[in-house]
């Protein structure tokens, strides 16, 4: 005998409609109790929350009541002092116990200045930084003073240059040059730098700096890092320049007297003026000229006074208006102009290069006669492989070389260790190339 299909699958298609639903049903059952549980712990939330405002909110009211009522004991203590004739203005009584006035400072806030940096590299907090990013930092946050390449802007230090100067009448000294230890330039930046931002360098910025400066100074080559781990084994150019002071141990004592005070001289002559003159123009800043006067044109100074009263020397101006005559009388030369104004040009690249009779390698080579010379042709210097390539190519710098150069010097030569960002003006590339004429063609 056989069955209808329909007597087959009704019961197994109820059965399976029948555990669907009730599945559903104890998933919704599931859902709407996990949609209560987040209700009452957001209601919580907002209960807890609600309490604090509550009590932050009575804790000022508090404060508030305080204050209105120092206020009230302050002006009335004013007030009877002034029915009883006392100044109010007179001033405060001494006082020998805590005035109260600013707090402990934090473990934090001691910690973040307590950083005691020595040359062993104790004290160095973990960090990197690399020459390429030293000189994003060092052109964002330092080169407004210290200029692009650390060559220095208008009276703020050099950092670079200045090597085997040190014994001349007029010494460079900049981190390459004198600085002894590596350490006193980490925690000095870490500590005073930027001038007027101090404290906020990070360590890798710090170390990425002092990198770059290194670099500036030819003193590591330009995928230099500088870390924690190798900071302790570079060694200063002059590190062997110092020596300990043991003087007042071993002289004072011999020569030191209590001066006498007697058979004192009738006058005092000043024998020497000082070479420069610090001058500070109307749109601000400062400049250094040289000082033209004499010591003939000094007084003398003795007991009763200086014997003259020296006459002010005119400002400039008045020169020009006491001699218009002679001034447009003047042939004016453009060579000696252009001349001139290189030579102003010429101070940006000061720090690096040296012109004229007993020039000397610095960070740079010697410029004298470059002007038509063949690239990387200064004999007892060390070129860049950038340089050195250019060179084997038969590079000579022409005047319109030079200028291609002095204009982007990364762009046209990649590699360069130059790492002067270019002069803008084309007036200063004229005026710079014309004055290297002047020293060998």
């Amino acid at each position: 005998m056989s069955k209808s299909l329909s007597h087959v699958f009704l019961p197994v298609f109820g059965g399976t409609a029948f555990v669907l639903a009730a599945a559903v049903a104890f998933a919704n059952r599931n859902y709407g109790q996990s949609q209560i549980e987040t209700l009452e712990t957001r209601i919580e939330q907002v209960e807890a929350n609600a309490a604090a405002a509550r009590e932050n909110a009575q804790a000022e009211a508090n404060r508030a009541a305080e204050l209105e009522l120092k206020v009230e004991e302050i002006q009335a203590a004013a007030a009877e002092r002034v029915a009883s004739g006392a100044n109010l203005t007179a001033p405060a009584p001494s006082h020998d116990g805590i005035y109260g006035l600013g707090r402990p400072a934090l473990e934090e806030e001691v910690a973040a200045w307590d950083v005691d940096v020595l040359p062993d590299g104790r004290g160095l907090p973990a960090g990197s930084g690399d020459v390429w990013t030293g000189e994003e930092v060092f052109a964002d946050r330092c080169a407004s003073c210290h200029g692009e390449f650390a060559e220095g802007v208008d009276n703020w230090p050099v950092l670079a240059g200045g090597f085997d100067t040190l014994a001349d009448e007029d010494p460079v000294k900049t981190v390459g040059s004198y600085w002894p230890h590596l350490s006193t330039a980490w925690d000095y930046i870490s500590r005073s730098m930027p001038f007027g931002e101090a404290g906020t360098l990070t360590a890798d910025e710090t170390y990425a700096i002092v990198a770059y400066i290194l670099y500036s100074n030819d003193l590591v080559d330009d995928d230099f890092e500088l870390n924690n781990e190798n900071f302790a084994d570079f060694e200063m150019y002059n590190m062997d320049g110092f020596v300990v002071d043991v003087r007042p141990e071993t002289e004072y004592t011999e020569w030191r007297k209590e001066p006498c005070m007697e058979n004192c001289k009738a006058e005092a002559t000043v024998t020497m003026r000082s070479v420069f003159l610090v001058e500070t123009p109307p749109e601000g800043g400062s400049n250094s000229v040289m000082n033209d006067a004499n010591p003939d044109e000094l007084p003398v100074f003795t007991a009763d006074g200086p014997s003259f009263i020296p006459t002010a020397a005119p400002k400039p101006e008045e020169e020009a208006a006491a001699t218009p005559a002679v001034q447009e009388a003047a042939e004016v030369d453009e060579t000696a102009e252009l001349v001139s104004a290189g030579e102003k040009v010429f101070k940006k690249c000061k720090a690096c290069h040296q012109v004229g009779e007993g020039a000397k390698h610095s960070t740079g080579p010697t410029l004298n006669g470059v002007i038509g010379a063949n690239a990387g042709s200064v004999e007892g210097f060390k070129y860049s492989n950038a340089m050195k390539d250019a060179a084997e190519a038969g590079l000579i710098w022409t005047a319109e070389e030079m200028a291609a150069f002095l204009a982007k010097p990364k762009e046209y030569m990649k590699g360069t260790r130059m790492s002067f960002a270019g002069l803008k003006k084309p007036d200063d590339i004229e005026a710079v190339i014309v004055y290297l004429k002047s020293f060998g063609n």
